[in-house]
């Protein structure tokens, strides 16, 4: 699954003022990313609010990516839960034609031991028609799966990599030095896309690459070309803007910076907030130096 190496964009879900999903909006998106160098998509993740969409919404979602991306770039699918028999029986209901892989989230709120989360990937992964990517991140669902249960897990032969957003560059390197062979160790954190790419990393799903996919896919491509020198600028220029998207939550901020792009509105379903004012003009500061001019 090489092709999902370098910068995958975990793409925002617009809504309108009513909070229905705006499609128009979201096909915007879809053709801005893939314009602008990014290597693939990912719909239906953290970052597209999956937790508040509902199943028939995901259905459409998936549909319509499919429809507008129309073979342009892979495309990744967001299913995963805290319970293991709701992923199973919802993956029967899709249609994978067109999906290149499944981004699967780490089981939160259970606090799973390290054997439940190997027995809960193995099961998704062996009726899986398409090869699962792990997804680790600790700040969202309280645990954090360790290298040693990563690398059990590489074993599987429908388990094609791993995003960990654990942001602790040894464990990267302890799953990197273990991996076989063309197992992909992603970040799931913007701000250490160079840093893991430096120790042998493959790349990064972004949520900042919504609104520069150019710049964040640039900085990726000069990594894993070796040039980190310039990689590690490009990198630096995202330190005002990066911790703005998260002080409320994500996606409210890269919404608002989508906002002022044209591209779609900044609304977030309950219970997320809207942002507030001082957020907004904060962003509107740190992001204005490195806009895109569309």
């Amino acid at each position: 699954m090489q092709e999902l190496r370098g910068t995958g964009v975990a793409l925002v879900t617009p809504f309108k003022e009513d909070f229905s999903v705006d499609f128009e909006a979201f096909g915007r998106l879809i053709d801005y990313t893939i314009s602008n160098g990014v290597d693939y998509l990912i719909v239906n993740g953290t970052t597209g609010e999956s937790v508040t969409t509902t199943p028939y919404e995901r259905t459409e979602l998936l549909a319509f990516a499919k429809e507008r991306i129309a073979g342009r770039k892979p495309l990744v699918y967001g299913l995963g839960a805290n319970d293991t028999q709701y992923v199973l029986d919802w993956m029967k209901t899709l249609d994978f034609d067109g999906v290149s892989a499944v981004l699967s989230v780490c089981p939160y709120y259970n606090k799973p031991s390290q054997e439940g989360i190997f027995l809960h990937y193995s099961a998704i992964a062996d009726v899986s028609p398409v090869p699962v990517m792990l997804y680790n991140v600790p700040g969202r669902t309280g645990i954090n799966m360790s290298a040693a249960t990563t690398l059990r897990l590489a074993q599987h032969p429908n388990i094609l990599g791993t995003k960990d957003a654990c942001g602790n560059l040894e464990q990267y390197m302890a799953i990197i030095e273990g991996r076989p062979e063309g197992f992909l160790v992603i970040s799931g954190d913007d701000m250490t896309t160079v840093p893991l790419i430096s120790v042998g990393g493959d790349g990064i799903v972004t949520v900042l690459g919504n609104a520069f996919p150019e710049r964040f896919s640039r900085m990726t491509r000069l990594a894993l070309d070796g040039n980190f020198k310039e990689a590690a600028a490009l990198q630096r220029s995202f330190l005002k803007v990066n911790p703005l998207m998260y002080e409320e939550s994500n996606p409210v901020g890269i919404k608002l910076i989508l906002e002022s792009l044209g591209i779609c509105s900044p609304y977030v379903r309950l219970p997320l907030a809207p942002a507030s004012e001082s957020l907004k003009q904060r962003i509107k500061e740190a992001a204005a130096p490195i806009l895109p001019k569309l």
